[in-house]
């Protein structure tokens, strides 16, 4: 077993060498990276739509064993519109001014499509958390990911 300085210097090397599950997917299916900052701001919040439906159904169903309805239920609880812009309300205080940049560019695009329940802002704030989250996702920056939707999630105001 290793201790202090010498477990420190491992695990530094592992994490080094350790490639991202993007990483693993582009490389697999023989696709190139992209430059995040050349997505456009809908393009960013599509991969995010997905990558927070994956953690959300991840939480829930790692929670316990249920019914199939009763999970799609409960995340659908977190993943609509006006769940979403009262998460992004909670964590704009801790955006650095990069990631508030996006969400702003995400939250000000123009959409051509609605949420059939939900208002015109919270649809727009939704909008631009997802692209905070794909942006976030595709830069690889999963650290900061999980800290900002722990925040969002758990930690109360």
């Amino acid at each position: 077993m290793l201790g202090g300085k010498e477990y420190d210097m491992e695990e530094k090397e592992l994490e080094a060498n350790e490639k991202s599950v993007m990483e693993h997917m582009l490389e697999q299916l023989q696709v190139g990276r992209v430059d995040v900052k050349a997505y456009s701001p809908l393009a960013l919040a599509y991969m995010g739509d997905a990558v927070f439906e994956l953690i959300i159904r991840t939480m829930i169903v790692s929670k316990t064993n249920q019914q199939v309805n009763k999970y799609h239920k409960k995340s659908s609880s977190y993943v609509k519109a006006e769940a979403q812009a009262n998460l992004i309300k909670k964590l704009e205080p801790y955006l650095t001014k990069e990631e508030e940049a996006v969400y702003k560019r995400g939250r000000n695009a123009k959409s051509y499509t609605t949420a059939k329940n939900a208002s015109m802002i919270d649809y727009r704030m939704a909008t631009g958390l997802e692209a905070l989250i794909g942006y976030l996702y595709l830069k690889n920056d999963w650290k900061r990911l999980m800290e900002l939707i722990h925040i969002g999630l758990f930690e109360s105001e």
